[in-house]
């Protein structure tokens, strides 16, 4: 399983560890990913996502998973996510309609 949040696509980071003497060494920074259950309100259950501890805060703040997924853009997102927007997308025209 890759380190990749599936709703920011946030990667691995590549820098140095960088000691007293300054001698380097290379590391990697991992993304803070947890398995979170969101509720998605337009389908009516829940999505088991595997994303950031940021991207958790950021769905909460923009008002839940549905909201987050309309505005986010569709090259972050995993395909998974990507088909769950498109599902939510058309509900949401159905119920203005």
């Amino acid at each position: 399983m890759s380190r990749v949040c599936e709703l920011t696509g946030k990667k691995p980071m590549v820098g140095n560890n960088v000691s007293h003497a300054h001698n380097r060494t290379k590391r990697r920074f991992l993304p803070n990913l947890v398995k979170a259950t969101l509720l998605s309100d337009a389908l009516g259950h829940s999505v088991s996502v595997r994303i950031s501890t940021s991207a958790l805060r950021s769905v909460e703040h923009n008002g839940g998973l549905d909201n987050f997924l309309v505005k986010s853009r569709k090259e972050n997102l995993s395909i998974r996510l990507q088909k769950l927007k498109r599902e939510i997308t058309a509900k949401r025209k159905d119920a203005a309609a």
